[in-house]
């Protein structure tokens, strides 16, 4: 029960959450970002081929998708609570297992384990916005907690160099990232509860969280259902056609720099650092901007579009870095992408729990992710493919195709729920 009589005024504890959830990002993005960082390093200790890396690329993102799948309808089940300890507890465990990879094939079953737990992350966290905020400010919560997977991707190539000169080997990186997941899990156990029965709410914040929202009850559905609704497919369709181009920069980023510049381990900080500082920036500039047009009046329709609009213009001129002889450039393009990507993000996820009721947020986000992800696991093999084919040059091809899939997205998104009404009638 909430402690209505010890606090004055309306409390504010929904952003401590955001804070959580920010965190666990962070830890989330920051394992799966490793094997990016120290994939030159691993490529000439192992020994793997282009193709061989892109098989573990995809494995990752196979299971990802698998989970996801998963992770929404046991969430929506267990709860948020429950939920996010299980995934967090078990990608932790995962992540440390990486350091007992001695083959290719050692470490894609390695990025199995990962992927599959994983992919709790976000239908947890995007269901816990749900519960904590009123939708007015949803796109801002998720911007924020969304920078975590920028926060993580900025620590992992400053952290990895220092963790391997401390203790001389890059199992340790692993080992260290999986307690940084249980570490968490203290604050989160002793932290979280829904808002309804966390000790730090009073009645004043739970009234303008729910925010004239009407109480969904206790809605089930089925994945056969849900793939039934129109609504469902412009969520899952706006991730399809741009969640793979994160995957690129993710898995890619590092070893584009590699090859086109001669970057190595210990100079990657600087400009991994500058890209995701920027990504960060652009998602939380998108959240903020879409959630203050509704403040001003603007439709929930109106704002989100624009918003996404926006974003997929200013990555079309990503399509240009291969051509570029400067690193300057060509990060600023990269980084430019990156910022429009995080805003994308912000909105997309969000538009879930605008079309859906809470209830039901975390197994429309699982499905959702699971069809992105599963067009990630597509791209990362043909992009594995071309470039052991091609060379550096098949990063042309690569970014050519990761400047053109935002604006398919938003024109499917508008096809698909022109009015963004919700749905009001699941039973």
């Amino acid at each position: 029960m909430t402690n209505s009589g010890q606090f004055k005024g309306k409390t504010n504890f929904r952003w401590a959450i955001v804070a959580l959830l920010f965190f666990a990002t962070t830890v989330n993005y920051f394992d799966r970002f490793l094997m990016g960082i120290l994939a030159p390093l691993l490529e000439k200790e192992i020994g793997w081929t282009e193709l061989q890396y892109g098989y573990i690329v995809s494995s990752f993102q196979f299971a990802y998708a698998a989970g996801t799948l998963l992770a929404g309808y046991v969430i929506d089940r267990l709860g948020t609570r429950w939920g996010f300890t299980l995934a967090v507890g078990l990608w932790s465990i995962a992540s440390m297992f990486h350091a007992a990879a001695r083959t290719w094939v050692g470490f894609a079953m390695a990025r199995v384990g990962l992927g599959l737990s994983e992919a709790g992350n976000f239908p947890a966290a995007i269901k816990t916005v749900a519960e904590w905020f009123p939708k007015k400010e949803r796109a801002f919560a998720t911007g924020l907690f969304n920078g975590g997977s920028n926060v993580g991707a900025i620590l992992a190539p400053i952290l990895i160099p220092l963790i391997i000169a401390q203790f001389g080997s890059w199992k340790w990186v692993f080992i260290l990232s999986g307690f940084l997941g249980v570490f968490w899990l203290v604050f989160w156990l002793i932290l979280y509860r829904v808002p309804g029965k966390s000790r730090y709410v009073n009645q004043a914040e739970i009234d303008f969280i729910k925010d004239g929202e009407p109480d969904s009850g206790n809605i089930k559905i089925s994945w056969y259902r849900l793939i039934k609704y129109r609504q469902t497919w412009a969520v899952a369709l706006g991730k399809l056609f741009a969640d793979p181009v994160w995957w690129f920069y993710l898995y890619w980023g590092a070893k584009f720099l590699n090859s086109k510049f001669g970057v190595d381990l210990k100079e990657l900080a600087l400009p991994l650092v500058t890209i995701y500082v920027i990504a960060d920036l652009g998602g939380i500039a998108g959240g903020a901007i879409s959630s203050l047009l509704i403040k001003k009046g603007k439709t929930i329709n109106f704002s989100r579009k624009v918003t996404m609009l926006g974003s997929a213009l200013l990555v079309l001129p990503v399509m240009t870095v291969p051509n570029y002889s400067s690193i300057v450039t060509s990060v600023g393009f990269i980084a430019l992408a990156a910022a429009a990507h995080c805003s994308w993000s912000a909105n997309i996820f969000t538009v879930a729990s605008d079309l859906f009721p809470k209830n039901v947020v975390a197994t429309v986000t699982g499905f959702a992710t699971t069809i992105s992800t599963l067009g990630g696991m597509l791209m990362a093999l043909l992009v594995g493919y071309v470039l052991n084919e091609s060379g550096t040059d098949g990063y042309k091809i690569a970014f050519a195709v990761a400047s053109f899939g935002y604006l398919i997205a938003i024109a499917v998104i508008h096809l698909l729920a022109p009015k963004m009404e919700p749905l009001t009638n699941l039973k």
